[in-house]
């Protein structure tokens, strides 16, 4: 455990997260998605919901604001704009981290294609259908020269 850390912020997570560059992506999946076929490095949180899951990867995790588009979802079968309760969910999540930034749906073998060639993919235990969403990493910007860091410490001077 670490102070002002989510819990389900894994070890693993938590590495993979620090890893991950900018324009890196991570796919957070229901239960059922075929994780282990579609992972190029899998993280396995079984027992825990996706929203919870998104928030706490929110929570550390800068979303790219160089690209229009930087946060995806599935959709119900080939139903774009459908949204079920749990989509309701994840945008709602997204919207307090980052509120301008839309959650923009992918169908079917468009999502599945994406989350492919993500950088890791979080399997939780989600029992709903089609809770399934891709972030793609961004940056974090240096403060103005002389504001000292949250620890009231600059890391960069020796």
């Amino acid at each position: 455990m670490l102070k002002g850390l989510d819990p389900l912020l894994s070890p693993e997570l938590l590495l993979t997260l620090r890893a991950m560059g900018h324009g890196d992506e991570i796919a957070i999946v229901d239960g059922n998605y075929p994780g282990v076929e579609h992972a190029r490095r899998l993280i396995r949180l079984d027992g825990h919901h996706l929203v919870p899951v998104l928030n706490a990867v929110l929570s550390v995790l800068p979303i790219d604001d160089f690209v229009a588009e930087a946060i995806f979802r599935s959709t119900v079968k080939a139903e774009r704009d459908k949204l079920d309760p749990v989509h309701e969910e994840m945008i709602d999540c997204c919207a307090r981290h980052e509120p301008h930034r839309p959650v923009v749906p992918l169908v079917g073998q468009d999502f599945y294609g994406r989350v492919k060639t993500a950088h890791a993919l979080i399997q939780t235990g989600e029992p709903r259908l089609y809770a399934n969403i891709i972030l793609r990493k961004g940056v974090i910007y240096p403060k103005e020269p002389g504001t000292p860091s949250a620890a009231g410490v600059d890391p960069f001077v020796y």
